[in-house]
């Protein structure tokens, strides 16, 4: 590993990279270096303005891809965005290639990741609340607001016949100020027909995934997509201890809390029950069914 520094920031790579050029685009305030994408992220600001930008091409600590697969991905994705614009989806401002690199400019969106876990360290050793922990801590008044957005997100999804992949907390951004949700990250959605071509190692985290995302072959789905807004839900509502979450991982499974652990009414919970059922003729037929069910069960806000 090797440290480099743009306007006095440090950040961090496998092997040695010219990343210079990116100062013409503005004044770097923050690095993010620690992706699986391969991507290395820069908060950049020029002329009052803040941007988001994404870089793949460069050897990165995390990529669990190549850098040629991650431009390949990142050029990708660009499409998906354009494709997906809704009012709480971060906006696509510019895209370009440069040498080796492929770079997407993004607007800034205010507030913090609800899953930054290269922040974990830091919030361990200054024992200060994660932004997660922040969110969790919310009346459940604000949380519902924030389902509903992700909801109408995914509702517009599968109107534009997308099927999400690699969805969870990390690609959701806060605004604790505000109380306004931004939905990242998006870059694996594909259109349907999607197919499970991997296995166990399809793209996702086990404290979310579906029983279908570990089955080579399986078809992935709104069906599916009902599976991880529940699954997320119950993080929201629920309660859960470190336990609880290290055995998803043990049993590569999603496991509900128990009713008393919930804090909404006993309706909400029989929706987001059947959302999760291991089952898929058991889940919800869509997005739209899933949502009309919960929104029919959710108190006015």
């Amino acid at each position: 590993m090797i440290k480099q520094t743009i306007n006095g920031i440090t950040y961090r790579l496998k092997t040695p990279h010219d990343l210079s050029w990116i100062e013409g685009l503005g004044r770097v305030f923050s690095v993010i270096d620690e992706t699986g994408s391969g991507c290395i992220c820069f908060g950049v600001e020029k002329n009052g303005q803040k941007f988001f930008l994404k870089v793949a091409g460069a050897d990165t600590i995390e990529a669990e891809v190549s850098p040629k697969t991650s431009v390949a991905m990142l050029r990708d994705s660009v499409q998906i965005y354009r494709d997906l614009a809704h009012p709480n989806l971060i906006r696509l401002a510019d895209c370009f290639p440069h040498g080796q690199f492929y770079a997407a400019v993004f607007d800034w969106a205010e507030g913090e990741g609800l899953f930054d876990h290269w922040n974990f360290e830091k919030y361990k050793a200054e024992n200060i609340p994660s932004p997660r922990e922040r969110f969790l801590q919310l009346p459940d008044m604000k949380k519902l607001s924030a389902v509903s957005d992700i909801l109408s997100f995914f509702e517009h999804t599968a109107e534009k016949s997308y099927v999400a992949c690699d969805f969870y907390d990390g690609s959701l951004i806060y605004d604790f100020n505000a109380d306004k949700l931004t939905i990242c990250d998006i870059d694996l959605f594909r259109k349907a027909p999607v197919v499970n071509t991997v296995g166990a190692d399809y793209w996702g985290t086990k404290r979310l995934k579906a029983p279908e995302e570990y089955i080579k072959g399986a078809v992935i789905d709104q069906v599916t997509n009902v599976f991880t807004l529940g699954a997320l839900i119950f993080d929201f509502f629920g309660s859960f201890t470190e336990e609880d979450i290290a055995a998803r991982y043990e049993n590569s499974a999603f496991i509900p809390c128990s009713r008393d652990k919930w804090s909404l009414s006993d309706e909400l919970y029989d929706v987001v029950l059947k959302a999760v059922s291991p089952s898929r003729t058991e889940r919800y037929a869509s997005i739209e069914e899933f949502s009309e069910a919960f929104s029919a069960c959710t108190p006015v806000f």
